[in-house]
């Protein structure tokens, strides 16, 4: 207000050579740019601008910063997939963004840099890692998906984000499976899914031959899983929170292994004489 402007710029006419004042601002339109309070800062000291990344701006940004370390990723869509899983990993988190990219810097030389290489340095470095655990739930590996599990509350990661990124998988096979049925083709479903690498593989085996009902079941279970984590009582499923997850991610195995391949028949045939 008034009162305000008015204390700011008699504060910058009387400003102390021993008193260093560091001013954090939100983003300033046109009319507070132009505002006498801000003229009277701008005039009195060093005005830094910073915008904030956009999501949608987050893949081009890490390019730009991967090219002054003299890395790239690849050409084409395969380039603009791994920036995406990139910028997917970090989530508008710059300061993660920019110690991971300090971290690829130091693992690869300059040149380019695949899907693989950027896959392996953001993930996280745990032993068990929540990302992967989810990975072999859809491959439906259930002996790994149980000892990952283990391991991952042994290491105690937080089972709200064990939950949210096995749920988040199942949302997003959802939504590839209603966008397929609108008429759109595999890779673009998936690549608006978000599905990369590994997972996008996943995907195109799993989404052709999964029923609706069965998605529409999986995502019934994990809301009541997220219900139990936030300590939500049901009569149906375990009071703790990683027994939950672990009948979760089990009710998904039970769909998600590969078929086995049949073995072929042996016909004994008896000579009667």
């Amino acid at each position: 207000g008034k009162e305000g402007s008015e204390a700011l710029q008699r504060y910058c006419e009387s400003l102390s050579d021993d008193v260093v004042t560091l001013i954090h601002l939100p983003r300033l339109d046109r009319q507070q740019l132009n505002s006498a309070w801000f003229a009277a800062l701008d005039a009195a000291g060093v005005t830094v601008r910073v915008e904030a990344v956009a999501r949608q701006a987050l893949p081009q940004w890490i390019a730009r910063r991967l090219a002054a370390q003299g890395q790239r990723v690849e050409d084409g869509d395969a380039g603009a997939q791994t920036l995406a899983f990139f910028a997917d990993r970090v989530e508008g988190n710059l300061l993660a963004a920019h110690q991971e990219l300090q971290k690829i810097a130091l693992l690869y030389a300059p040149g380019v840099l695949s899907f693989e290489q950027i896959e392996s340095a953001v993930l996280n470095v745990a032993r068990y890692d929540v990302f992967k655990f989810t990975e072999a739930v859809l491959a439906g590996q259930t002996a790994r998906v149980l000892r990952m599990l283990d391991g991952l509350r042994a290491e105690g990661e937080a089972a709200v984000l064990v939950h949210w990124t096995l749920a988040e998988d199942i949302r997003a096979l959802k939504r590839s499976k209603d966008a397929i049925a609108q008429g759109k083709p595999m890779p673009v479903a998936l690549r608006e899914a978000r599905a990369w690498g590994t997972k996008e593989r996943l995907f195109e085996r799993l989404v052709p031959q999964l029923a609706d009902h069965t998605l529409a079941h999986w995502l019934e279970a994990a809301s009541i899983c997220d219900g139990l984590i936030k300590g939500l009582k049901h009569p149906h499923w375990p009071l703790d929170p990683w027994d939950g997850l672990k009948r979760l991610a089990l009710l998904v195995t039970q769909h998600t292994a590969a078929p086995k391949p049949a073995r072929p028949l042996r016909l004994a045939l008896q000579a009667s004489f």
